[in-house]
């Protein structure tokens, strides 16, 4: 009642041409929160920011931050390098840099060799995501799942600040071969015609809502044009709603991008936001509220999606009151993922079996609505494979799993099981249960012969 409230009221109390500033290694010592800092706290951002891209904007540190619990405050973890985010023998070697005033040529090979060793794109995203066109390799999209192709437009590999645990942190380093990304929309609609089984294209990054509306309508427009029949959804990745909703206010083009979502509802395609919240204080504020709120008058719809992650959101209560918000706002849970295998995977993750329990607590917790959420689920090289639970088969302790999305679509849906293991955070910890050598997708699935 309250946000329903607010938003028949809401225009007048938002600041006009409210300014977006941005925080980054170079500059965030300037905010006056950050005196609340000690030196030592400092020195450790430092040193994790120079390996892992630090970016924080003005509404994140004004209004989502809980300054009088720092450290310890989930958004900022969420956005501040901390250092254990680092294993401890990469930030020796980048503080004792710093701390020698090492040249910057020599750091730079430092962080540089680093960041390779943190597996900067995990799944086999660039050895088996990436299509082909006429013998070029689309640098710019991804294709690993026969339905759904991802397109990185080059304007929008950014975002409006950076979250600590990003699996594609690559993307913000300057390595060029670490990085997607595609200016040539030509280059995808080709590439669609030639693939009819695809019905749905994800705008990612990066964030696309960082770009200018009239950039962004550049590729939308070129697309619907095309007439491509069997393009049936248009997704768009975005963690805005949560660090920049003023994005859909009071941006100079906020307007301009509503109506460009009304555009694509118009042309008869379906419109998913999916949209990233990984803590119940991203929902809590006036302007997300009404942000989402002028999102769904276009028709669009908005999923939520959020990785299970140490530190910011592994308790079941936070999920409830995730899910549950995210419902009364009309936005529809999605998924819970396991934190991804690279960058700082092994201060965030959560073994799988605790990951389980979990989202099995909230999900119990919840009304149907909110039930819609798939996981947890883990997005590794052969698919997304979610863990069913704990059961014991024949005097055997197993993990039951099964694959939401796969390579493979034949594999989507069939129950595996692995040897039980409390200590296991991704699925190339676990091992085959009932004594097999390798789990059936090693196999190419051939051991399944269904009668």
């Amino acid at each position: 009642m309250e946000a329903l409230k607010y938003r028949l009221n809401s225009v007048e109390s938002y600041t006009p041409n409210l300014k977006y500033k941005v925080f980054t290694l170079k500059n965030y010592r300037q905010l006056p929160q950050i005196q609340r800092l000690s030196e030592k706290q400092k020195f450790e951002i430092d040193v994790v920011s120079n390996v892992l891209p630090f970016k924080v904007n003005n509404y994140v540190v004004d209004e989502l931050i809980d300054w009088d619990n720092i450290p310890d405050d989930p958004i900022f973890i969420l956005t501040f390098p901390q250092k254990k985010m680092l294993k401890k023998h990469h930030y020796k070697r980048v503080a004792a840099a710093l701390k020698s005033d090492t040249e910057k040529h020599h750091l730079k090979q430092i962080v540089d060799d680093i960041r390779w060793e943190l597996e900067p794109h995990p799944g086999g995203q660039l050895e088996h995501n990436v299509p082909i066109l006429d013998g070029e390799r689309l640098q710019g999209m991804q294709h690993k799942y026969n339905e759904t192709v991802l397109f990185f437009p080059s304007q929008g590999q950014t975002c409006h600040a950076y979250c600590t645990f990003c699996f594609r942190w690559a993307q913000f380093t300057g390595i060029e071969e670490l990085k997607f990304s595609m200016r040539d929309v030509q280059m995808l609609i080709k590439y669609i015609r030639q693939h009819p089984e695809i019905t749905d294209i994800l705008f990612t990054g990066g964030d696309p809502l960082v770009m200018k509306a009239n950039t962004l309508a550049a590729y939308i427009d070129a697309l619907l044009a095309a007439n491509i029949s069997h393009i049936k959804s248009i997704r768009i990745g975005t963690k805005s709603l949560a660090y920049w909703p003023y994005r859909f206010l009071t941006d100079a083009d906020a307007e301009d991008i509503l109506d460009l979502f009304t555009k694509i509802r118009k042309a008869g395609k379906h419109l998913a936001i999916m949209a990233h919240f990984n803590h119940p204080r991203e929902l809590s504020t006036e302007a997300v509220q009404e942000a989402i709120h002028k999102i769904r008058k276009t028709g669009a719809v908005i999923r939520t999606q959020s990785p299970l992650l140490k530190h910011i959101n592994a308790d079941p209560n936070v999920w409830k009151e995730l899910w549950t918000k995210q419902v009364s706002l009309g936005c529809i849970p999605y998924y819970m993922f396991i934190a991804r295998n690279t960058g700082a995977q092994h201060y965030f993750s959560v073994p799988i079996i605790k990951a389980w329990k979990i989202f099995k607590q909230a999900y119990q917790d919840v009304s149907g609505l909110a039930r819609t959420v798939r996981g947890p689920s883990m997005s590794a090289e052969p698919g997304k494979v979610q863990i069913l639970g704990v059961s014991r088969i024949k005097g055997e302790k197993v993990i039951g799993l099964r694959f939401l999305q796969s390579r493979d679509a034949n594999w989507a849906l069939w129950p595996f099981y692995a040897k039980y293991n409390d200590k296991a955070c991704w699925l190339d910890e676990l091992r085959p249960a009932f004594g097999e050598d390798k789990f059936f997708f090693e196999n190419g699935g051939q051991q399944f012969i269904l009668n």
